[in-house]
This record gives structure tokens, C-alpha cells and sequence, in this order.
């Protein structure tokens, strides 16, 4: 695949029809030993007349269940009709958004990046523990200060180090210097292998890590570690914005990928997305699923085809081109925003390449942060920084009278 298409929404009514007709029907019988049905019908009225003008909610009333991993091996014969729309997904995103080889990723939508980002954390103390015989203690996750509260939570639930790595206030670089320092501390306490986590654009900032700073530090040191990128926020960005990037799958050390398409792309909540290179998700098969085709291989087990779909009619709406196009309209928006606040100065942090813009909170009056919902670093203590994120509802008539408020306290 190679930069995907646009599809007509009567195109996609086609498709999806069709891949329904290929997954079980309830009503017809022949599915005895299934322990799941449409949605209830008593509440979820499935013969009614809009649900013929929306192909996505005609697959949702018939609640397809996407257990297990569709890219590998075997999967439930049940739902295969909505399971190779989520195929295809996976493909379009490794391949056309995240340049990886054909045919080089397995994956699968989860219930969000929280969901990923564990997802990966499990894969790679398996393998640590597997193949180089590495204890949970032996091996420790790091990453920077600004990374999201997902891989600390990780880091608890697999009895893992955790390693946080402090960035530089103004620029939000990670200290390349402490990175080395913290590794040769780590490893003089018996930590053997590492997993390194770099943002594709950090929650609150919006900004961007240089994997090199872990990977050339490990390296140097002799320790094996695997790379997961956390492109929960950035990943429907960054890659079209900054096409030639080290945060993608022709960087060889990157070994998977974090995406969130209840973010930027605007799916249902409860709508991440996983991306490994091949020969690596076998390593959390649970062979106690024997009842399962192909046995589970997700955290999540038994997931929604219907979120699947979702992101797979998103993507079909615009195609790579009209996808690009909506993302130059809030860079261009975001730019306009920054240029604002510098003619009052205003202090803020915003990567070039991204939709978020962070304000100092000593040059933002908390009112006018509450007024527009601005989200702060911290909610326990006063704030640092406010966030501002740039989304399709964003338009300059909200921003212009966001920037009137901060005038006219000024007068």
C-alpha cells in the first residue's frame, strides 16, 4: 500500500455491508456456541429504519467481537468480514503513515494508548525474560519526565524499574547527559535490559523526543533494549508534518508504535491502536486461551470490531491527501495562535510541527484558564503551564476570542 485512497461514503456502505454478510448472523441460526449476540434488541432497536442510512451503526447493533490479533495466524471465523477491515488498517498505518516495509507489522485496535503502550511494555519483558533470561528486576523501563502516566502505571503492573529521565524546562529536550548517567546507575544496580519509550509529541507539550539519546546511550554501554514509540497524541500528526523522521519504522531500533485514534482522527473513545514489527507479538500469546482460535495475544482480549470499522471509514473519508490537507489547516492555525500570543507576550512552548501550545500560567490569568477549559500540568499544585490543544473545533473565532479576554484584562 501506498498512500491510501479516498473512498465515497457509498463505497464504504458497499464494504461494510459486505463484510457484514461475511460475519455471523445471529438471526439465521448456526451459532450455537457463541457466547455473544447483537446488541440487545429491547434497547438497541436493530430494525430501525435511520440505521439503513449508516452502515456504522448497523455493524455496531451487531456488536462483532475482534478478539485476538488479525494479522497473524488464525482468528475467530465468526467476525472474518469486519476483521479484515481492521487488516486493513493496520496495514494502511504501519505501511502509508509510518513507512514501515510491506507486510512488516502486525497489530490490532485496543481500548486506547494506555492499552498500546502496556501492550508493548508486556511484549518486551517477555522477551527480556525469555530470551535473555532477565528477571523483572533486571529490567528497567526509562523514559522522559514529560512521557505520559501510562508507562509509570506499566512499569507498576509488570514489577518493572522505572527510570525518569529530567528535560530541559524551556525547550523540553530530554538532558542527554543525565540519560547516560541514569543508565550506568541503573546497570550498577543490576539492571540488565532496558525499554525505552520516545514520544511522537508528549501529552501536555506536544513535543518530540530523539530516540537517539536512549539508543546511542545503550548502545555505547553494551545493553540490549528494545525502542516503543508513543505516538498516542502525535501519531495521526507528526508523520505528515515531519515526513522525514527518526520516530517511524525506518528507524531499525524502533520496535513498535502507539497510536490514538480517539485523539486527533476522532474515532470513539476507547479507540488505540498497536503496531509491533513481525516475529514479536508471539511472545504474549496466552496458551491458556485455548478456546479461542489462534489463542488471545491482546491485553484487552475480547474488543470492539466496531471501533475497528470506525477508524477505517475516518481514514476512507479523506484518503492520505485530504487527511494532509486537514492537518496543514491546524498547523496553519497553530501558527496563527503563536503568533498572537508572541504580539502580547506571552509566553509559551509549541513544536513547530504540532497542534498544542502550551502557556506559561504566570502570564495567563487563572480565570480565563478556566473559562476556556485549558488544561494544566498539575491539578494537586499551582500550575506551571496551561495547554491549549488545536483541534477541528478550534477555529480562529474561538481562538480570537480567547486572545480579546487576555486584552482586556491587560487594559
Amino acid at each position: 500500500m501506498k498512500y491510501w485512497k479516498k473512498l465515497s461514503a457509498g463505497k464504504q456502505d458497499e464494504i461494510i455491508s459486505h463484510a457484514l454478510k461475511l460475519n455471523v448472523n445471529y438471526a439465521e441460526g448456526g451459532s450455537l456456541g457463541v457466547p455473544a449476540s447483537t446488541l440487545d434488541n429491547q434497547v438497541f432497536y436493530g430494525q430501525a429504519s435511520f440505521l439503513k442510512d449508516s452502515p456504522w451503526l448497523r455493524l455496531y447493533v451487531q456488536n462483532p467481537n475482534h478478539i485476538g490479533c488479525h494479522t497473524l495466524g488464525e482468528s475467530e471465523p465468526f467476525f472474518k468480514g469486519t476483521q479484515a477491515l481492521e487488516r486493513e488498517v493496520i496495514q494502511l498505518l504501519s505501511e502509508d503513515m509510518l513507512r514501515a516495509p510491506e507486510a512488516g507489522c502486525d497489530g490490532y485496535i485496543a481500548a486506547g494508548g494506555t492499552e498500546a503502550n502496556l501492550q508493548a511494555i508486556w511484549i518486551y519483558r517477555n522477551y527480556f525474560q525469555k530470551e535473555l533470561d532477565a528477571a523483572p528486576s533486571q529490567i528497567a523501563l526509562i523514559c522522559s519526565a514529560d512521557t505520559h502516566y501510562s508507562i509509570a502505571k506499566g512499569a507498576d503492573i509488570f514489577g518493572l524499574s522505572y527510570i525518569e529521565v529530567p528535560v530541559e524546562e524551556n525547550t523540553r529536550l530530554i538532558e542527554k547527559d543525565t540519560v547516560e548517567a541514569l543508565i550506568k546507575n541503573a546497570a550498577d544496580q543490576g539492571v540488565r535490559c532496558f525499554i525505552a519509550i520516545a514520544n511522537m509529541a508528549t501529552t501536555m507539550f506536544g513535543s518530540i523526543d530523539d530516540p537517539a539519546v536512549y539508543t546511542t546511550a545503550l548502545k555505547a554501554a553494551g545493553l540490549p533494549f528494545r525502542l516503543h514509540v508513543d505516538g498516542a497524541f502525535g501519531g495521526f500528526i507528526y508523520p505528515l508534518t515531519a515526513v522525514d523522521n527518526q520516530l517511524d519504522f525506518t528507524n531499525p531500533d524502533v520496535s513498535s508504535i502507539t497510536l490514538d485514534a480517539h485523539k486527533m482522527l476522532q474515532a470513539p473513545y476507547g479507540t488505540g491502536i498497536f503496531l509491533a514489527r513481525k516475529n514479536l507479538m508471539h511472545y504474549v500469546y496466552t496458551e491458556q486461551a485455548a478456546y479461542v482460535n489462534g489463542m488471545d495475544i491482546t491485553l484487552s482480549g475480547s474488543r470492539s470490531g466496531a471501533n475497528a470499522v470506525a477508524v477505517w471509514m475516518i481514514l476512507m473519508t479523506y484518503g492520505y491527501y485530504g487527511w494532509q490537507e486537514k492537518l496543514d489547516i491546524l498547523i496553519s492555525r497553530t501558527d496563527w495562535l503563536c503568533q498572537q500570543l508572541e504580539k502580547r507576550a506571552v509566553r509559551f512552548y509549541r513544536h513547530e510541527k504540532m497542534n498544542i501550545v502550551t502557556i506559561r500560567a504566570k502570564d495567563l490569568a487563572s480565570e480565563i484558564a478556566d473559562k476556556y477549559y485549558l488544561v494544566p500540568d498539575k491539578h494537586s499544585a499551582p500550575a506551571g503551564w496551561f495547554k491549549i490543544v488545536v483541534m477541528d473545533h478550534v477555529d480562529k473565532a474561538k481562538l480570537l476570542a480567547f486572545l480579546q479576554d487576555i486584552d482586556a484584562l491587560k487594559r
